[in-house]
Formats: structure tokens, C-alpha cells, sequence
């Protein structure tokens, strides 16, 4: 399998996830309203010393940061940790939209609030990910020895975790500094 459709599989999984979440909000408004109320108070939580966009977007690209390096280490596992992140991710966001536009959140404010940081950060998450199967793709079928195939494997992953984490930062700032005023809501 090559890069590009394993790369468009973790993307997959994502848009797979929203789907699901969607409609499992749908089915089952009263778990999605409890678990979004549970998501508030957690995120909440942490939001509370938050009182500027810089603070947001430390909190946020630190945040998102440990979630790739995750994904990176974990993809050496058969590849199941990038795949089982993104679709919970996206499990939580379908979760979100759907709920947000239920409690009669306009569509163009719920995108609003999504899309513009989404767009980086999710390829992002699957970059990182893709790095870790390319890790363990490399130890199962690359050439030489074990532990050559290891380090070789492993420099893949962290070169793909650096692209990642670069553009991680990218999205932290949109979703700190710009996401705010286009959906309407400021710090």
C-alpha cells in the first residue's frame, strides 16, 4: 500500500467517524447531550486559566501535539492507534455539529468554528500517523536486518511527526487567533 492511499484512509476514517457521530447523535440525543455536557466541563476545565489567545494557543498546540506523537508511536502497533484516533476524533466533532446545529447553532457558525484550523489539523494528525504504519510497514517488510529496518523505520516516522507538528502549530494559531472572530466568539 502505498503513502497516498494510506494517507487517504486515515482521512477516511475521520470523515467516517463524523458520519457516526452524526448519526449517533441523531439516535441518541440524550448520550450525545451527556457526553457533550461532559466534553464542556473538561474542556472547560482547562480553559479556565486561559484568558488570551496565546494562552489558547499553547493549551491547543500542546494539546494536539502529545495526540501526533501518539499517533506516530502508536502506528508502530500494527497501525491501529492512528486509525482508532482519527475516527474518534471525528466521532467527537460529528458529535459536536450535530448537537450544536440541534441546539440551533447556525451551520455557518458551526463550520465557521471548525473548518478553518480543521483543514490543517487534521491532515496533520494523519501525517503523524501515517508516519507510524510507514514505521511499522518498514519493520515488517523493509530490507536488512530487524533493528535496521527499526531505526530506518523510525526515522520515517519522526521526520513525518516533525511535518506534523509543524503544521500542528499552524492550526493551534488559526484556531486560537482567527477561528474566534470568524465564528463570532472572542476571548
Amino acid at each position: 500500500m502505498n503513502k497516498s492511499r494510506i494517507f487517504l484512509a486515515l482521512l477516511g476514517t475521520f470523515l467516517i467517524g463524523v458520519s457516526l457521530g452524526i448519526v449517533f447523535t441523531v439516535l441518541n440525543l440524550q448520550f450525545a447531550e451527556n457526553l457533550f455536557s461532559n466534553l464542556k466541563q473538561l474542556f472547560g476545565g482547562k480553559l479556565d486559566g486561559v484568558q488570551d489567545s496565546f494562552s489558547l494557543f499553547k493549551l491547543i498546540f500542546l494539546n494536539n501535539t502529545r495526540v501526533a506523537i501518539l499517533a506516530a508511536f502508536g502506528g508502530v502497533l500494527f497501525g491501529v492507534v492512528p486509525l482508532g484516533i482519527l475516527f474518534f476524533n471525528g466521532f467527537l466533532v460529528g458529535i459536536v455539529v450535530e448537537y450544536s446545529y440541534l441546539q440551533g447553532e447556525s451551520l455557518t457558525k458551526i463550520l465557521l468554528s471548525i473548518l478553518p484550523h480543521g483543514i490543517v489539523e487534521i491532515p496533520a494528525f494523519a501525517i503523524a500517523g501515517l508516519g507510524g504504519i510507514e514505521w511499522y510497514l518498514e519493520i515488517i517488510k523493509g530490507e536488512g536486518t530487524v533493528g535496521g529496518r527499526f531505526i530506518k523505520g523510525f526515522k520515517i516516522a519522526m521526520k513525518m511527526l516533525g511535518i506534523a507538528i509543524f503544521l500542528l502549530l499552524i492550526a493551534a494559531f488559526i484556531e486560537a487567533y482567527i477561528t474566534p472572530s470568524l465564528a463570532g466568539y472572542e476571548l
